[in-house]
Order: structure tokens, then C-alpha cells, then sequence
């Protein structure tokens, strides 16, 4: 859910920098301008987020065998290539910055309470968990069926400036 929103971001992010038409990683061409930045992408996205390659793969349109193959060719690329060089520093650079620009939080007290300001609660007849993760810092919200699209929601919109990563348990 939210690696899939993080790697969109990444291929805007990406396009943009390069200076394509959004959405074009997921062209079938395998023409160099396109196919550096694809690659770089699914990289970056390992590296930084530890994106699953399921989820870059469907992104991208392509198999998961092809993002293990970016991701195993990146040292050799990074070495020989430097158009692959240039814009992975570009796009890793762009991204990080963005990436840390986020706030983390640092203790559990601080992200409970932001939560309970944003009205997250737990639910009076819990039946899942929504677990949020931010930093080394973990909160569990137990929210019944019927109230967890809604609670789903109040933690997107509550942590959209955070680096965090949400767990349906």
C-alpha cells in the first residue's frame, strides 16, 4: 500500500528529472532513454525503500526477474556506463533528499500522541490491526471491520509528511 504510492512517487520523480512524459517507464520500448531511468528507478527503490520487486515490476510493466536483473547489474552499470552513472547519482540524490525531508518519529509517545490529535483510535470491538512504523518505532491502532477503511484513511492523511510504513496485521 504505501510502497506502492512511495515507488509511483519515484517514477514521477524520476520522469520528471529525465525529462519524460509521466507514466513512460511503463512504455515497452527498450530504447536507452527509457530504459536507464526504468532501471534506475527499480534500483533506487530497492536500495532506498526495499521495495518487494512484485510491486516495482507491476509498476513498470515488466517481470520481477528484470528488476532482480537491474538490481544485480547496477554495480557493473554504475562502473562502465556513465549515462547510467549520471542519472542514477541525479535520481538517488533527488529522491533521498525528498525521502529524508520527511519527519520520523523518534519515540512511541510522541507518534501515539500524534495520532490520537489527528483522531485515530482504537476501535471498541477490535477484530485487525493497522501497525505503523516510523523510524524504529512501532504503534499497533486495533480497529474493528466496519471502521477500518475510515481509520486506514485518518493515518494516510495524518502521517502524509512522515517517512512511515503501514502493516495490515
Amino acid at each position: 500500500m504505501i510502497a506502492e504510492d512511495n515507488f509511483k512517487t519515484l517514477c514521477n520523480l524520476t520522469t520528471s528529472l529525465m525529462g519524460l512524459r509521466k507514466g513512460s517507464l511503463a512504455f515497452k520500448s527498450r530504447k536507452s532513454e527509457l530504459q536507464v531511468p526504468r532501471a534506475v528507478a527499480s534500483v533506487v527503490a530497492r536500495m532506498v525503500d526495499d521495495t518487494h520487486p512484485t510491486i516495482i515490476a507491476k509498476e513498470i510493466k515488466r517481470d520481477r526477474v528484470s528488476v532482480w536483473h537491474y538490481e544485480k547489474m547496477h554495480q557493473s552499470n554504475y562502473r562502465t556506463f556513465p549515462k547510467y552513472r549520471e542519472t542514477f547519482n541525479k535520481i538517488y540524490n533527488a529522491y533521498t533528499s525528498l525521502h529524508n525531508s520527511k519527519r520520523t518519529f523518534n519515540d512511541m509517545f510522541h507518534l501515539r500522541q500524534h495520532l490520537r490529535e489527528q483522531g485515530i483510535q482504537h476501535s471498541a470491538n477490535p477484530q485487525t490491526t493497522i501497525r505503523i512504523v516510523s523510524g524504529k518505532v512501532s504503534v499497533d491502532i486495533k480497529v474493528s471491520y466496519k471502521d477500518f477503511y475510515n481509520q486506514l484513511e485518518l493515518c494516510k492523511l495524518a502521517l502524509r509528511d512522515c517517512n512511515y510504513n503501514l502493516e495490515i496485521l
